[in-house]
Parts: C-alpha cells; sequence; structure tokens
C-alpha cells in the first residue's frame, strides 16, 4: 500500500524525501548551532534532580544498550537513553525555542531521539544533521496546524508536539520510508501529551523527555511494521479533532524550504522562561544605561502581553525552579545582580531578603498591543523620577548570517560544559559540532559527551 494524499502522508513524504544537499547553508549552521546548544543546556541538566530520579527508576530495565546518557559515564537503550537526555535538555529550561511556528522549544525533544537512532545505527552526520533537520520542520508544521487554540487548552506544545517531531527525525533518520513515516507519526499521536500545569515543576521536563522517548519508539515501531490510523493528524477523533478548537491543514503541506522554519529559533541568554526575558533585558538596559540600582526604587510595573500571565507570572516563587517562571523574580535578580545565567536559581535566591523587598515593590500587568515576546518595564524612584524601557525578544540574534550568533552559544556553551567535563573537552565538542557534516560516525561526537 503506498502512502496517502492525506495532510499526514504529505508531511510524512516531506520527511522520508529530505536529503542534505536539500539543505541550505543557513539551515545547515543553524542546525549545528541548536545541536551546540542543546547538548550544552543537557551536559549541564544531567545532574539535576528529574534527570537523576527517572534514571534511578529506569536503569535496572534501561542500563545496558549502545547509546549516550549525556554528561553522565552511562549506557542505555534508544528509548531509555532518549527519555533521560530529552529531560536533561529542557531541565535547566535553558534550550532553544521557536515561537512563530512551533510555540515552543524544538530541539529539546527532537535531538535526544535523533541522537539515539544516529547512535544505534552508526550513522554520518550529515545524516543526523537532515534527520533533526526533518523532525525540527515537522513539529513547527504540525504547530502551526493546531495552534493557537492548542497552547490556548493548557497543552505544552513542547511534549505534545515534539512528540511528533522526534518521531519524524527517528525515521528519518532509520531511512524509513514515506509510509512507515506516516505510519511512525500516526504512532506518535497515541503517546503525544503535555500539560502547561507543570510549568515551575519537574514533571515539565519529564514531559519533552517523554516526546523525545515516545517519538523513537513510535518509529522503531513503525521500522517494525507496527500500523496505525490513516492520517492520524487530522482524522476524526485524531489528534487535532481532540486536541484543539480549529486545525489547518494546509500547514502541514507546505514544502520543506517554503519556509525554512528553523530560521526562526530563538537561544536563550538567560536560564529561565523566555517570556521573561524582555523584562530582563529592559530592567538591565536601566541598568546599564541609566545607573538604576535597587536602592532607588519606589515600585516597579512590569507589562507583558496576556499570554504571559499564564505561562511565567509565578507571584512568590518559593524555589528556584519556579523562580525560571517569574517575571518578578527575574526582573529583581536581573536589577540586583546583572546576571541570569543557570547558577543564579537556586532555592536560596528565592528567599534572599533583597530580592524578597524587591519583589514587594513590584507590580504585573498586561498590555494587548505589547508583542508576543515584549514587556515594558517602568520604574518609578524615590526621588520622584520615572524610568522606562521597552524590549522585544522576538527576532532571531542576527540579521544577515547566523554565524553572528556563534561566539555567544560557543560561550554560553563553554559556560555550561567546561564546569563538568572540563575546558578541554568542552572545546572539542565545539570543535566535532562545526564540523560535524563531515563526521563518518556519529560516535565519534557521543564518545565525547560523558
Amino acid at each position: 500500500m503506498g502512502i496517502s494524499l492525506s495532510p499526514t502522508g504529505v508531511l510524512a513524504g516531506s520527511v522520508a524525501s529530505l536529503t542534505y544537499d536539500d539543505l541550505p547553508p543557513f539551515v545547515v549552521t543553524l542546525a549545528k548551532q541548536c545541536v551546540l546548544d542543546t547538548l550544552g543546556v543537557a551536559i549541564a541538566g544531567a545532574s539535576q534532580p528529574a534527570v537523576r530520579l527517572t534514571w534511578e527508576t529506569v536503569q535496572s530495565e534501561a542500563a545496558t544498550g549502545p547509546c549516550t546518557v549525556l554528561g553522565v559515564d552511562r549506557r542505555a537503550g534508544g528509548a531509555a537513553a532518549a527519555l533521560v537526555n530529552g529531560i536533561a535538555a529542557h531541565a535547566l529550561d535553558y534550550d532553544d525555542l521557536q515561537m512563530d511556528a512551533m510555540g515552543g522549544h524544538p530541539s529539546a525533544p527532537v535531538l535526544p531521539a535523533v541522537l539515539a537512532a544516529a547512535e544505534e545505527a552508526g550513522t554520518t552526520g550529515r545524516d543526523m544533521l537532515t534527520a533533526f533537520v526533518a523532525g525540527f520542520e515537522a513539529e513547527c508544521r504540525v504547530g502551526l496546524a493546531v495552534a493557537p487554540g492548542h497552547y490556548a487548552r493548557g497543552f505544552h506544545t513542547t511534549s505534545t508536539v515534539g512528540t511528533f517531531g522526534a518521531a519524524a527525525g527517528a525515521a528519518r533518520l532509520l531511512g524509513l520510508d514515506a509510509k512507515r513515516t506516516e505510519q511512525a507519526l500516526g504512532i506518535a499521536a497515541l503517546s503525544a501529551s503535555g500539560v502547561k500545569a507543570m510549568f515551575g515543576t519537574m514533571g515539565k521536563p519529564l514531559q519533552t523527555g517523554r516526546a523525545a522517548s515516545a517519538g523513537f519508539l513510535a518509529a522503531r515501531l513503525a521500522e517494525r511494521g507496527l500500523t496505525s490510523a490513516e492520517d492520524a493528524l487530522f482524522c476524526p477523533q485524531g489528534f487535532a479533532a481532540t486536541q484543539t478548537d480549529r486545525s489547518d491543514r494546509e500547514a502541514v503541506c507546505t514544502q520543506f524550504g517554503n519556509p525554512w522554519h528553523i530560521l526562526q529559533v530563538l537561544f536563550k541568554a538567560h536560564a529561565s522562561c523566555y517570556g521573561t526575558h524582555a523584562s530582563i533585558d529592559a530592567i538591565g538596559l536601566l541598568r546599564r544605561n541609566d545607573g538604576l540600582s535597587a536602592d532607588q526604587v519606589e515600585d516597579i510595573e512590569i507589562e507583558v502581553p496576556p499570554q504571559q500571565l499564564h505561562v511565567c507570572a509565578i507571584p512568590r516563587p518559593s524555589t528556584g525552579l519556579e523562580g525560571k517562571f517569574s517575571l518578578t523574580f527575574t526582573t529583581a535578580l536581573s536589577l540586583l545582580h546583572g546576571a541570569t545565567d543557570e547558577s543564579r536559581f537556586t532555592d536560596d535566591a528565592v528567599c534572599d531578603p533583597r530580592i524578597v523587598a524587591l519583589i514587594e515593590r513590584m507590580r504585573v500587568t498586561s498590555d494587548d498591543l505589547l508583542p508576543a515576546l515584549g514587556a515594558r518595564v517602568t520604574v518609578r524612584l524615590r526621588n520622584g523620577r520615572t524610568l522606562a524601557a521597552e524590549v522585544d525578544c522576538g527576532a532571531p540574534a542576527w540579521s544577515r548570517d547566523p554565524t553572528e550568533q556563534e561566539e555567544r552559544l560557543r560561550a554560553k556553551f563553554r559556560g555550561l560544559v567546561a564546569p563538568v567535563l572540563g575546558a578541554d573537552a568542552a572545546a572539542a565538542l565545539i570543535d566535532l559540532v562545526d564540523h560535524l557534516e563531515d563526521l563518518d560516525d556519529i560516535r565519534a561526537l557521543t564518545k565525547e559527551l560523558t
């Protein structure tokens, strides 16, 4: 039986037919940047409690196999490695995102699934990059198809839509034809889950790890011939019908490259929810340009688009993890320290009397006219003056060529990886990812990841 002409079948055909030669240089560059950034946050995130607790739970069943568990000297089967590495990639909430189409974090569910499949097969760096881009582009198209209702209902797109990306990427890496890729997407549909209620808890990265693992397993099962519903994305009582009010079938039928959604990937400069970044940057501007200090502040108003009030507006965080989803805490942190790297998000930090005192002088309001990833911060000083800054973080940090952001990403990677593996290992990994397309066996990279 050939591939169906359904939207799911068309998407499957795009995934199965993608080749490395189809990828423009900018796409290859951005894919390698996604790989480097995701490996960095996963290696640093491997020590987080959510990763440790999950590994302790699954290790008795999963602790043998050919696949690398990032940041530690462990091996596992593909599904378990994808699970644990997917959790690690999202545990710090420091990983990349794509808001225009996917509405979530694209690399954290896709790369662990693709990496596990690549490592099992011993495939080339070119094959891995091609599969990663296939997964990235597929999940963005699914994200567009169910937006905005899916996210508005409370679903966590990184874990729901990400399951399809992981399945697509693993299917492409395994060389599945279009029909079996469609089956893999169908199998992914029955596992795609995750809710925003988990934000600020260990459940959020767990959802992402489950997406990576479920996508990997979907591709493996499809490879063996397990079947699923035809057009699982759009059939009656399928994914879209049950998880959004209105869907767009055409979104998944657009050819890869028309557009390349990876061109809109955003990389985090702060180790917190991306919805907090504009207010962090706005208070940072006032700190640098106007000499603003905490002792000058009478009160602060943080204005954000309404949707952020349901994502990152925990008013009084009680843990460092909750602090990543608090506009007030992250703004106070930026004003007091001028730094919002991972080391700042601790349980002690949210209890710091200076932070608490600042938070008590803040209020968060909404403005419909602000861009989706924008914020306006207005500070009333004790001397009666008012300072204000508005920032939009919705655009990539490059204009003509993605290499413009390369050194910033390398510095972030070194800061995350050197404390875990050492400076020499971090430098070696940067070089390997820089030349990923030249690797004959992806295991030349993965052997350096622990």
